[in-house]
């Protein structure tokens, strides 16, 4: 009997702590008393007394006139603060703003920075399902179609049935871009909100949870942002390790280059991959002109340091220049060039096509 009875009053006890728990963990626990507690009148003191010094050091600042006097008691959520989350590289916040705002800073020039968000933003939207209402990336506006979230809520712990809620929002996003477009900012606005429980309608929200849903769905929006970054990142890494085909060409100047069928992105580490593999020494480079400044010794011990050494060698030792250039979206040219920046001749691109070729086509380079 004893044993029973233990047995009841555990199951009842994990019950209310079940039914309590997401309740506990929005509001403050103790009681409310203090919510039905008047304001004492100051101490008075006769004037023919001396008056003691008071502490203002606990002293509660005055309510602004915009502050929201319902938030008191149980309506007072005390959960911690949400923030913007800037994970994605080249973001950040600034301090102080009370928007839902992220900042980014263009670090890929592949694409336009705008052109980068929007498309970011509207693929999470296709992954979660989410319509868009209206999209003028024009005036920087992106209004989505309702968010629906149905959930089942417990009611009280000695009613064991549930109750179906739904919640639904809709944001506004807009994007606003620094003249010289290198730099945005995206921000997020609850346009609407729509909650029903059972029969109760909820159509709006205080301040702190406007603030929360915004904040909510712009960190999804940021996560889902660096994921593509990072997916993308690995692809790029596996196409770079691949093996690319190089033919004889021409530079956009019209000089004898080598031309590699790949992206820009794509073939520049990889010629850096195949000028290690080759035996040279980049002393120093510059992505944004293509330009690398080389050096080859000829030292090698392996198979790789002897493709341009041999009785009659085709490559002296000293230092030289390369240019890489983009031809298309997916061509990329190769020139190699002398410490004075002039041109290797046909000939001589001729002479070394065979060795650069074969490197460049070798498949599971180091990175």
């Amino acid at each position: 009997m004893n044993k029973t009875l233990a047995l009841v009053s555990g199951l009842t006890v994990l019950a209310l702590a079940g039914c309590s728990s997401q309740l506990d963990r929005k509001t403050a626990s103790g009681s409310y008393d203090y919510v039905e507690t008047a304001e004492k009148q100051p101490l008075k003191i006769p004037d023919e007394l001396d008056k003691p010094e008071f502490s203002d050091d606990f002293e509660l600042p005055e309510v602004g006139e915009e502050a929201d006097r319902d938030l008191v008691g149980k309506n007072l959520v005390v959960m911690s603060p949400s923030v913007v989350m800037p994970v994605v590289t080249g973001s950040h916040v600034e301090e102080g703003t009370k928007k839902a705002v992220v900042w980014f800073d263009q670090v890929d020039d592949s694409q336009p920075l705008e052109k980068a968000i929007w498309n970011s933003l509207l693929s999470f939207l296709d992954q979660q399902g989410i319509g868009v209402d209206r999209f003028e990336p024009d005036e920087g506006v992106l209004v989505t179609d309702w968010m629906i979230i149905n959930k089942e809520e417990d009611s009280s712990w000695y009613d064991w049935t549930t109750t179906e809620s739904q919640i639904g929002r809709r944001f506004e996003f807009l994007l606003e871009k620094k003249p010289h477009g290198r730099t945005a900012a995206l921000m997020v606005e609850l346009k609407d909100y729509m909650a029903t429980t059972g029969n109760d309608v909820v159509a709006s929200v205080n301040d702190i949870q406007e603030r929360r849903e915004e904040i909510d769905i712009l960190n999804q929006v940021i996560n889902h942002y660096e994921y593509q970054i990072q997916l993308e990142d690995s692809r790029r890494i596996a196409r770079i390790r691949q093996g690319l085909d190089a033919e004889m060409g021409f530079n956009p100047d019209g000089e004898p280059a080598y031309v590699v069928n790949a992206q820009y992105d794509v073939a520049w580490p990889r010629t850096l991959l195949v000028l290690r593999k080759l035996g040279f020494d980049v002393k120093d480079l510059d992505k944004s002109t293509g330009l690398l400044f080389v050096s080859y010794t000829g030292d090698d011990d392996g198979w790789w340091g002897n493709l341009f050494s041999s009785e009659e060698a085709l490559l002296e030792e000293g230092d030289y220049r390369l240019k890489v250039n983009k031809l298309s979206a997916e061509k990329t040219s190769i020139t190699f060039m002398n410490d004075e920046s002039e041109p290797f001749e046909a000939n001589q691109v001729s002479d070394l096509f065979e060795s650069f070729s074969r490197v460049m086509s070798e498949d599971n380079l180091d990175i």
